[in-house]
């Protein structure tokens, strides 16, 4: 019987990571896989894992000053011949980099040239690896564009990356990627940061080009959910091992790992807004799953006679366009016509795809944003006719947690002093000595330590980041606080731990929450009522269980049918 050889082959391959004190880590540890022509395979776990190390080490993309192979081999059938990619030299890989193996990066933003056009990066691309005029590059660059469904794709090939929404340019970057008909599609975690329905539409894509293509795909990310539809064979990683790997349908309804359950089991689809979502942890230390699933303490009653803020009539309109005079020539209008409450104590969600005017609104109630004509009302009274004095008090009561609290952190601060550094502004504690003590107090309520005050951001995980970023939201001692998408680039355990102790902080200190995200499941989770934006609207707005249970508008009903989900 003849051996079908794979198209890719790892054995045993071993990664270490130099440190700046000339230590070794052990990131990637003997791993072995094969990929068949053909075949979707993905490949999921948590950060830190060794899943986008694994991906960049196959193209010979980690950095050489600090990376060591200390074994093993990555095979790739070349038209017929087995080449060991880890042997092979910048002018081999040169030919195979785009051409025969190519990568969808996460981030789009920072993976295209911000100065050049989409088109021109696309048409740089398949110039580089075929001898065509450029007439015949951009007329294959316009068709490419159309195959990955971007709308009005002439223009599209004139536009800069930042003239294109999230989805677009991820849209621009699978063109690029599939431009030279690759062998290979790898996919680093490329609908992470995207809305439902963006993602459904991207996961969709990339399974039509696979199968019209007969194209091999290696598929990464964390969300076992979004891989259930396209992927033949799951490998899970944990801390550089492979713990389990399996067709799709025995890894989601069979598993045998108990690293592969806690990740099945850590949803907060699975979960009422009640329960404590359990974390990896929990499962790792064997222990029973219904034991962990401890409801947590009752959230703050809400009492909906008593209003905490209140939006009439708001209107947010962004100029585009000015002519030489400074006069707008077009503008955008980001808020339409938006009235709603938010009741002291109740968590407030608030969903919608990219684009639609959800981290606007937030912002702009928040007074970060001026309002074109409308009003917002905190306490009874008016958050933009009141004084300075007033607006400053108003800043102190109504928090903002961003999405990426990197880069939301000074990297040249250390987290304790930027935690206290608002506390004696606002003259909240008598004097730094105390205001110490209050930031070491709110590190350790959001499970940090007091060794942890003078150390950097860049120290921290994702995770503890974003723990980091509501320990200084806590340090104004807060009434209202926005989470604008504060949980959306988590890993589904990192994200539970986020959950978990929002609820928590939420009973201990009892403030109101407007939570922005486009991840359903865990708005439904969280959130006493939901509301449910489109274009600058609020089209839909009811209890949590009643938008899931009986949508009423037909966006909502699009929304909630793109969820990936497990089947």
């Amino acid at each position: 019987m003849q051996t079908i050889t794979p198209l890719l082959q790892i054995n045993n391959l071993s990664i270490n990571f130099l440190t700046a004190n000339n230590t070794l880590v052990n990131v990637v540890k003997r791993i072995s896989a094969t990929i068949q022509k053909g075949e979707v395979v993905a490949i999921v776990g948590e950060s830190g894992s060794g899943k986008s190390v694994t991906s960049l080490a196959i193209l010979q993309l980690l950095p050489q000053k600090t990376v060591r192979y200390t074994g093993g081999e990555i095979l790739w059938n070349n038209n017929g011949k087995t080449i060991n990619l880890l042997k092979q030299d910048k002018q081999a890989l040169q030919q195979i980099r785009g051409k025969k193996i190519a990568m969808i990066f996460q981030e789009p933003m920072t993976s295209l040239n911000p100065v050049l056009t989409c088109g021109y990066q696309v048409k740089e691309a398949i110039m580089l690896h075929e001898n065509i005029a450029l007439n015949e590059a951009r007329k294959k660059v316009i068709d490419l564009f159309r195959k990955v469904k971007l709308d009005n794709p002439q223009d599209v090939f004139n536009k800069y990356p930042h003239q294109l929404s999230g989805g677009q340019k991820q849209r621009v970057m699978i063109a690029m990627a599939i431009c030279c008909n690759p062998d290979l599609l790898i996919c680093d975690e490329p609908t992470t940061a995207l809305d439902v329905t963006v993602q459904q539409s991207i996961l969709h894509l990339i399974k039509e080009l696979q199968l019209s293509n007969n194209m091999s795909v290696i598929f990464i990310t964390h969300d076992l959910g979004v891989v259930a539809e396209i992927a033949d064979k799951i490998i899970v990683l944990y801390k550089g091992e492979i713990v389990e790997s399996n067709t799709t349908e025995n890894v989601l309804k069979y598993p045998t790992n108990a690293y592969t359950k806690a990740l099945l089991a850590c949803r907060p689809a699975l979960y009422n807004k009640r329960e404590k979502l359990p974390v990896v942890s929990d499962f790792l230390n064997e222990l029973n799953s219904q034991e962990v699933l401890k409801n947590i303490e009752q959230i703050n009653t809400i009492n909906k006679q008593e209003p905490l803020v209140e939006v009439k009539n708001l209107h947010v309109v962004y100029v585009t366009n000015k002519n030489l005079l400074g006069k707008a020539t077009a503008k955008y209008t980001a808020v339409k016509e938006v009235n709603f409450t938010i009741y002291k104590g109740e968590t407030l969600g608030l969903v919608g795809e990219s684009g639609c005017g959800k981290t606007t609104l937030g912002r702009t109630i928040l007074n970060l944003i001026k309002p074109t004509s409308g009003e917002i009302i905190y306490h009874n009274l008016s958050n933009y006719k009141s004084g300075k004095e007033r607006k400053v008090a108003f800043r102190r009561k109504m928090q903002l947690i961003f999405q990426d609290p990197y880069s939301s952190l000074n990297p040249a601060i250390a987290i304790g002093d930027a935690i206290a550094e608002p506390i004696i502004i606002h003259k909240l504690m008598p004097n730094a000595k105390k205001a110490k003590e209050q930031a070491i107090m709110l590190l350790q309520k959001v499970g940090l330590k007091e060794m942890d005050y003078n150390k950097y951001p860049h120290e921290f995980s994702g995770g503890q980041r974003q723990r980091i970023v509501i320990a200084r939201a806590l340090a104004m001692q807060p009434e209202f606080i926005v989470c604008d998408e504060s949980v959306s680039a988590l890993d589904v355990s990192v994200q539970a731990q986020v959950l978990n102790l929002l609820n928590e902080l939420k009973v201990e200190f009892n403030f109101t929450v407007l939570f922005i995200s486009h991840d359903l499941a865990v708005v439904k989770y969280i959130s006493d009522r939901i509301m449910v934006m489109k274009s600058g609207e609020i089209v839909e707005m009811n209890d949590a269980e009643m938008i899931f249970n009986q949508p009423q508008s037909s966006y909502t009903k699009q929304l909630i049918e793109a969820i990936p989900t497990i089947q």
